[in-house]
C-alpha cells in the first residue's frame, strides 16, 4: 500500500510518499520521500503568518513539492494506491490549495482521494514512528492547538482538555517577539532560556491547582509584557532576555506537566490498559518540555512517545500515514469534499470553561 500525502494547512508546503506492508497492521510505514518547503522567510518581515501570503506561496509551490516527493520516491502516480491531503483545520486558502491539488491527481490517475484532519495527522504520527498501540493519551501542542485527547482508534477521540484562550505556540511566538527574538519564536526562545535564570522572574502558572485538564496562556503572555515593561527604561539587556526566556519556558513546562498529570489519571480511569503518553505538534520539539514530561510519565507509571523533531512540526508524512490508516479501514472521501477551516477531533466535547472564560 502506497499513499501520497499533501500538507498545506499553515506555512509549510509539504508532500510525502509512504509505503506499508498491509499484511502487518501493527507495523510502521517506510517513508520513501518527505519534502517540506518552509515559508518562514516570507512571513518573517510581518512577525507572524499572513494568510494571504501563505495561500499564494502554497499555490506557487504545491506542484513542485509534489513532483519532488514523487521523484525522490522513484514512483509514478499510477503506482499509488491513494492520495491524501489535509482537509482542515487550518488557514482556508492553503487548505484549498492542497485539497484541489490532491483531487486533481486523484481524477487524473483514477485514485481514491482521502481528506485528512490535520490534527489526526499529528495524533497518529507516533504510530508511524514508534508503533504505538491504541489507546493512548495525546498531548497536542502547537501554534494553533493545545489539547489533551484520548486516542481510542482512527477517527475516535475523547477530548479531556483544551486551551480556553491562546495556544501555547502562540504564547511562545508573542513572548519571543516581546523579547526581540524574532519569528518563529520557539527555537530562539529555547536557546536563550538555556543561558538564563528561570527563577529570576516569578511568572504565574495559569490554572495551577484547578481541577480538570484545560490550559490558559493569555495571562502568562500578559505577565511577560508587564514584567518587561517594569524593567528599567532602555533596551533589554542580553541577560534580561535570557532570564525572561527561561522563566517563561519554566512556567509553560510546569503548567503542561500539571494539566497532563490530571489527564493521565483520567486516562487511566477510562482506559486501564493504556500505557503511553504521546506528545506531538511543533511545541513538542521543546527539550525542556520533553524533559518535564519524561519525569511526569515515570512518576505516573506511563511511557512517553515523542516523534522525531522533524515530524513534530507540520509535514506530509503525517498526512500520508493518516491516509494509510484510513485506507486500511476502507475510508475514502468523495471529490465533493469541502475544505474546512475548523474540524474538531471530538465534535461532541463540551465547551471549555475556566478562569471565568468560556471557549
Amino acid at each position: 500500500m502506497i499513499v501520497l500525502g499533501i500538507e498545506t494547512s499553515c506555512d509549510e508546503t509539504a508532500a510525502s510518499v509512504i509505503r506499508v506492508n498491509d499484511s502487518d497492521l501493527n507495523s510502521g510505514g517506510e517513508i520513501l520521500s518527505d519534502v517540506v518547503l518552509s515559508q518562514i522567510e516570507a512571513h518573517r518581515p510581518f512577525g507572524g503568518i499572513v494568510p494571504e501570503v501563505a495561500a499564494r506561496a502554497h499555490l506557487e509551490s504545491a506542484d513542485l513539492v509534489v513532483e519532488q516527493a514523487m521523484s525522490e520516491a522513484g514512483l509514478r502516480f499510477d503506482q499509488l494506491d491513494a492520495v491524501a491531503a489535509t482537509g482542515g483545520p487550518g488557514l482556508i486558502g492553503g487548505v484549498i490549495v492542497g485539497v484541489m491539488t490532491a483531487k486533481a491527481i486523484a481524477v487524473a490517475h483514477n485514485l481514491p482521494f482521502i481528506a485528512v484532519n490535520h490534527l489526526e495527522g499529528h495524533a497518529l504520527t507516533a504510530r508511524l514512528t514508534d508503533n504505538v498501540a491504541f489507546p493512548y493519551l495525546l498531548l497536542l501542542v502547537s501554534g494553533g492547538h493545545s489539547q489533551l485527547l484520548i486516542v481510542h482508534g482512527v477517527g475516535t477521540y475523547t477530548r479531556l482538555g483544551t486551551t480556553i484562550d491562546d495556544a501555547v505556540g502562540e504564547a511562545f511566538d508573542k513572548s519571543a517577539k516581546l523579547l526581540g527574538l524574532g519569528y518563529p519564536g520557539g527555537p530562539p526562545l529555547e536557546a536563550a532560556a538555556k543561558l538564563g535564570d528561570a527563577k529570576r522572574f516569578p511568572l504565574p502558572r495559569p490554572l495551577r491547582g484547578k481541577p480538570g485538564c484545560h490550559f490558559s496562556f493569555s495571562g502568562l503572555k500578559a505577565a511577560v509584557k508587564r514584567t518587561i515593561d517594569a524593567l528599567p527604561p532602555g533596551d533589554l539587556l542580553p541577560q534580561d532576555v535570557c532570564d525572561m526566556a527561561a522563566s517563561f519556558q519554566a512556567a509553560v513546562a510546569d503548567v503542561m506537566a500539571e494539566r497532563t498529570r490530571n489527564a493521565l489519571r483520567e486516562f487511566r480511569t477510562q482506559c486501564p490498559d493504556g500505557t503511553t503518553l504521546v506528545v506531538a505538534g511543533g511545541v513538542a520539539a521543546n527539550q525542556a518540555l520533553r524533559a518535564k514530561l519524561e519525569k511526569l510519565v515515570k512518576a505516573e507509571g506511563f511511557i512517553l512517545a515523542a516523534p522525531p523533531l522533524k515530524h513534530c512540526t507540520d509535514n506530509g508524512a503525517m498526512i500520508a500515514w493518516a491516509g494509510i490508516e484510513r485506507l486500511r479501514l476502507g475510508q475514502t472521501d468523495s471529490l465533493e469534499f469541502a475544505p474546512r477551516p475548523r474540524w474538531p477531533l471530538d465534535p461532541d466535547a463540551p465547551k471549555a470553561e475556566g478562569a471565568g472564560v468560556k471557549a
